[in-house]
């Protein structure tokens, strides 16, 4: 069962990591991420923080491929293990 706690701490640091990559292609989604860790801080309800990790996952996966020492492993992994 998936810990939403984790699942929101997982969600920062993959903000963290769009505001460090400062592309322009990721600053959408780094918002909609600040945006449901804020709603779910409020409401406790994870559901925007399950859609968004799940883009997050797959976006810093491409961008990892891309420039393997830019994303820490540990990233992916936590959002990994917390929607699964």
């Amino acid at each position: 069962m998936m810990n939403k706690e984790k699942l929101r701490n997982a969600c920062q640091s993959a903000s963290q990591v769009f505001a460090k990559i400062n592309k322009g292609r990721y600053i959408d989604l780094q918002s909609k991420l600040e945006y449901c860790i804020g709603s779910y801080d409020h409401d406790k309800n994870p559901s925007g923080l399950i859609e968004y990790g799940k883009v997050a996952l797959n976006e810093l996966k491409a961008f990892k491929a891309q420039n393997p020492r830019k994303v820490n492993k540990k990233i992916i992994e936590d959002l990994e293990k917390q929607l699964s």
